[in-house]
């Protein structure tokens, strides 16, 4: 693929779609039930109109801003997105160089499929280890364990995924991990070429960092599976204080979608929420994220850092999300979908895409400084 055709992330996403077989795309790009928080997502950007100030001196534009103790070169990073190795032979390897490049967070996901310590040897660019509280408390340890001795700078616990969101699209594919050629997807596999020719040459697939207990109960199966064998429903807040001791550094908690709730996570001590619908893979009909970020940054001042995560598709979005309160934003469709297309190249022209975005913005919007941004940039569209 001719990466200098490709000008923006629905470019990205129609050639994923052509490049990749459709039960792996679908499983990369769906969402819950209807898909209504999939859409809202992003759509609700929409509903924030930029206020720019003009005459001012825009030479020179720091994109640059510090986030869960790490700085960064430009106020977004990459959030963890499992399975990588489904999209490209580069997998979670190419995304995580592609961020030490740009100097930006990369998350790595508890179901990737390249092991937390890899990451952590080829990587000298800041980590953060994407965590869940499991039955297994121990297996939970290990994971904090072992993102300690590779050097992560945070981790992420996300909350909202105990229970498996309702993803039809992947029901109806009968996408297991690892994927098996079988009657339903041998031919689309087929007319794939491209895309089957590196999986297979691609080594083994397994999701690294769970391997070792997936074997206790057998591979094979769907998201579904996966998460009935692993999740704990009981799960509380005073779990999520155990953990925040047991890591002792930079902890965010990520799935957050009220005020009420990042309230409790500064209360026991979190360093950071991030505002998440997981994409809208998880409970459908769930207010997007944007529309979360100015009554939360109200209720809890400057306490917890904020970042906000899901449906980001443009930089303007990143503005959007910043001049509300957010203090970063994270995404992960839009560099799966470069993944998918270019492997490590891809990730970057992604992130070198939004990063032009947001400097031209900055520059458009009269700021020169992330710090810059605020409430006086934005306006609600009036209903």
């Amino acid at each position: 693929m001719n990466l200098a055709k490709i000008h923006n992330i629905s470019d990205f996403r129609k050639a994923a779609k052509k490049r990749l077989p459709r039960a792996i795309f679908d499983y990369m790009d769906g969402g819950a039930d209807d898909e209504y928080t999939l859409r809202s997502n992003t759509d609700s950007f929409n509903n924030y109109h930029l206020v720019p100030e003009v005459l001012v001196d825009v030479s020179k534009i720091d994109t640059s801003c510090r986030v869960l103790g790490v700085d960064m070169k430009l106020p977004f990073y990459l959030s963890p997105s499992g399975g990588s190795g489904l999209f490209h032979k580069d997998k979670d390897i190419g995304i995580a160089r592609a961020a030490e490049k740009a100097g930006i967070l990369y998350g790595l996901s508890t179901f990737s499929t390249t092991s937390i310590e890899e990451i952590g040897e080829l990587s000298s660019g800041p980590k953060m280890f994407q965590i869940y509280i499991v039955k297994d408390r121990e297996l939970t340890k290990e994971f904090v364990a072992r993102a300690k001795a590779a050097n992560y700078d945070a981790i992420s616990l996300t909350v909202d995924s105990s229970i498996s969101g309702n993803r039809e699209r992947d029901l109806r594919s009968g996408l297991n991990f690892p994927p098996k050629l079988k009657p339903s997807t041998l031919l689309d596999f087929a007319f794939h070429p491209s895309w089957a020719l590196g999986f297979l040459g691609g080594g083994k697939f397994e999701m690294s960092n769970i391997s070792h207990k997936i074997d206790a109960f057998g591979s094979g199966m769907n998201t579904f599976e996966l998460a009935h064998h692993l999740m704990d429903v009981s799960v509380t807040w005073k779990d999520a204080e155990w953990l925040r001791k047991e890591w002792g550094g930079p902890f965010a908690i990520k799935g957050i979608q009220s005020v009420e709730d990042a309230k409790r996570a500064v209360k026991i001590g979190a360093s950071a929420i991030i505002v998440s619908s997981h994409g809208g893979r998880q409970l459908d009909g769930a207010m997007a994220p944007i529309d979360h970020i100015r009554p939360i940054r109200q209720a809890v001042g400057d306490k917890i850092e904020i970042i906000m995560d899901s449906g980001v598709r443009r930089g303007t979005h990143i503005l959007k999300a910043l001049a509300l309160g957010a203090d970063a934003v994270s995404f992960a469709r839009p560099y799966i979908y470069g993944l998918a297309v270019g492997g490590e190249a891809g990730v970057t022209k992604v992130i070198d895409m939004f990063s032009s975005e947001v400097e031209r913005g900055m520059g458009l919007l009269g700021v020169t400084e992330i710090s810059q941004i605020s409430e006086k940039h934005i306006m609600r569209v009036p209903t």
